[in-house]
């Protein structure tokens, strides 16, 4: 009984909330795969392989345990391979595919694979590196297999059609520029014409001067030997013998 009423006693303690002293406004992080196609996700653990130094044996040691994904860059045409261990999210691996990589079999294995990297940029510099993955059951590994194959072929194929397209841009763009020189070509030459009958015009006019000066300079000279017209008619001399009263002495 004392311990019944001892919680029937006791208040029920209010929610107290504390408004934080320092307010901090939301940050977006990239990851810089947000322009990326994922082609496949899966978790699986990464060994790198280290080559001893100082009389050191080689050994493989554990890079990360996380999910390992191939995205595609559709812009580039291009595929990589990043892995992120998880709770950190530090990358253990991030480099392209090429078509010389092939995944082999470690130690018999179907659920592990070992493949050469030329340049893996996990440590920012890049570094050519021995990796090896292993996945939890083999459906994984062949399903992670047959993506990075794929993949891995569509980079030469892709890169071809790239560069095709780009010399067809290339040519689209030089019959371009020749369909838009030939109108130029034209309208220079139309220009040309037009100019030529305009200055055609001007000599025509001049030529034109000339003849009306010369025809001004004969009529002036034809009016200045012509006698000016007098009202009276000029004065005959009556020295003929039909129009002589008295007829003409003999000597």
């Amino acid at each position: 009984m004392s311990t019944k009423e001892e919680h029937e006693e006791t208040p029920s303690s209010p929610d107290i909330h504390f408004e934080p002293v320092v307010t901090l406004a939301k940050v977006d992080v990239k990851t810089f795969e947000e322009n990326e196609e994922e082609m496949v996700k899966l978790r699986a653990k990464l060994f790198r392989y280290i080559i001893g130094q100082h009389d050191t044996a080689p050994e493989w040691k554990e890079r990360g345990v996380g999910d390992v994904k191939i995205l595609k860059n559709r812009a580039k045409h291009s595929y990589r391979l990043v892995m992120r261990r998880e709770k950190t999210l530090k990358v253990c691996a991030n480099h392209l595919l090429t078509n010389d990589m092939e995944l082999k079999p470690n130690c018999g294995s179907d659920r592990a694979w070992v493949w050469n990297v030329a340049a893996d940029y996990s440590d920012e510099e890049p570094k050519s590196e021995t990796l090896a993955i292993r996945f939890g059951n083999a459906e994984n590994a062949k399903k992670f297999k047959e993506v990075f194959d794929k993949c891995k072929e569509k980079v030469g194929s892709q890169a071809n059609d790239a560069e095709s397209e780009k010399l067809a841009n290339e040519l689209e763009s030089l019959k371009v520029n020749d369909d838009s020189k030939k109108p130029n070509e034209q309208a220079d030459k139309q220009e040309e014409s037009s100019g030529e009958g305009t200055s055609t015009e001007p000599k025509k006019e001049a030529v034109d001067d000339t003849k009306k000066e010369s025809d001004t300079e004969i009529k002036s000279e034809t009016t200045e030997n012509v006698p000016e017209n007098s009202e009276n008619p000029p004065e005959t001399s009556d020295k003929s013998p039909e129009n002589s009263d008295n007829p003409p002495t003999s000597q």
